[in-house]
This record gives structure tokens, C-alpha cells and sequence, in this order.
């Protein structure tokens, strides 16, 4: 499976402690919708995506659901099952295809408790997670089906590195925890802007700057953590 694209984790950290993780970790292809972990299962595997983008969805007894995260590049897929024995409530699968290294949880496991740079670069993910949630929720609650749209969009395109997304507006409901009607009146008025272009399961962002005044303060947030993420030496890393 060759790629030129590359783990921005593993490009974080020193070269021994890359090695030791990719002394267990395979390439693997993975294609839309494929479910890297179920909620409530302890999983086999962890990721490091090397291109496209999975989400992380909770889902409610009725069959709601809704989008709490976003993995590309940056991310680890199953760091938080490495953190201790809970159960996660979420289920994470892939919303753009793209591929990855697969390595066995029980090694990163171990590599985590082993290895002060690669749990450190961990947890530095993990944090960066964590208020990306905190951020999400609240914007779920305050903010206007046309904000947050507009910043699902650009969080979206930033993770993955294209401002040409295949999206139906089935999905983009279920990832905005909106009904499709609501979903669909809002991309009709950023199309009519002039901000995005959207064709039968695809939408394509024509004006960033515009689109980003649209869009909530909480892009902002969201962009500036991302940006931010391993921007420091982690401890104990060596070449």
C-alpha cells in the first residue's frame, strides 16, 4: 500500500521512539465507513492515520447521534482505551476514506507505560481531544445550524487536508445532531453566499476566508489546538 503520506504523531516524536512503535504497526487501507472501534469494546487495534479522517459519534437509546470528534493525521485511534479499563461510550469509523498503521493495543499499552515521550505525546493528544469536546458541546447547545455547519466544514477540511468533502446531508444530520431539513436549509445558505459549492454528496469549500466569518467562535478555538498540538519538545525524547 504505498502512500507518501505521513502520521504527524509519529513525525512528533524522536526516532527511537517512531521505531518502537513501528516495529508493531502494519499499513492498511481503510476504506469509508470502516469501524475502527465500537462503543462499549475493548478493541484489538490502534491507528495512527496516515490520510483521510474518521469521527467519533455517541449515539443515544433512541438511535440519535451525534459527531463529538474528529481524528486525522494528528490523532492516535484507541489512545484512550490505552488510559485504563473503561469502556468508551463513542464509536470511531472512518468518514473519509484514506490509511493507516495498525498496531496491537496490548503494544501500545505497553509503550505507553514504558515510554515517557510516547505517553507524553499521547496525552498531549488526548488533551487537545478533550477541550475540542468541550468546545463541541457547548457549540451543539448555543450556536445556530448555519454556524455550526460552517465550522464542522472547516474542521473537517483542516483534518483532512481538502476543501472537497463527500458528504450527504443524511450524514451531515447525523453528525450535527440536526435533522436533515435543518441540514439541508443551512448548505443552501451558504451555497447561496457563495461560500461553498454542494452537488449530490459533495460539498466543496470555494471561500475559506468568508466561510470562517461564518462560523462560530468555535472553529477559532478548535484550529488554534490543533495547530498547537506538538508544538513542544515532549519529555525524555532523544534521537
Amino acid at each position: 500500500m504505498p502512500t507518501n503520506d505521513v502520521s504527524r504523531f509519529l513525525s512528533s516524536l524522536s526516532k527511537r521512539s517512531s521505531q518502537a512503535l513501528l516495529k508493531y504497526s502494519i499499513p492498511v487501507d481503510l476504506p469509508l465507513g470502516t469501524v475502527l472501534y465500537e462503543a462499549q469494546e475493548t478493541p484489538d487495534y490502534a491507528y495512527f492515520l496516515t490520510s483521510g479522517m474518521a469521527s467519533v459519534v455517541t449515539a443515544m437509546s433512541d438511535g440519535a447521534t451525534a459527531e463529538v470528534g474528529v481524528i486525522g493525521r494528528e490523532g492516535v485511534i484507541g489512545s484512550l482505551q490505552v488510559m485504563g479499563p473503561a469502556l468508551a461510550s463513542t464509536r470511531c469509523f472512518m468518514q473519509m476514506a484514506g490509511t493507516g498503521l495498525r498496531i496491537p493495543l496490548s503494544e501500545l499499552r505497553r509503550e505507553f507505560g514504558s515510554s515517557e515521550e510516547i505517553r507524553s505525546r499521547i496525552l498531549e493528544f488526548l488533551q487537545e481531544q478533550a477541550m475540542c469536546l468541550g468546545q463541541i458541546a457547548g457549540c451543539h447547545r448555543l450556536h445556530e445550524a448555519e454556524q455550526r455547519l460552517a465550522r464542522w466544514l472547516l474542521m473537517v477540511s483542516d483534518c483532512s487536508q481538502t476543501d472537497e468533502l463527500n458528504l450527504t446531508q443524511e450524514f451531515l444530520g447525523m453528525m450535527l445532531g440536526s435533522r436533515r431539513t435543518t441540514v439541508g436549509t443551512a448548505v443552501g445558505v451558504l451555497q447561496a453566499k457563495g461560500l461553498v459549492d454542494h452537488q449530490r454528496g459533495r460539498i466543496k469549500i470555494i471561500d475559506r476566508g468568508r466561510l470562517e466569518g461564518v462560523a462560530c467562535d468555535c472553529y477559532q478555538v478548535a484550529k488554534e489546538l490543533y495547530a498547537g498540538l506538538y508544538s513542544r519538545g515532549a519529555p525524555g525524547s532523544q534521537n
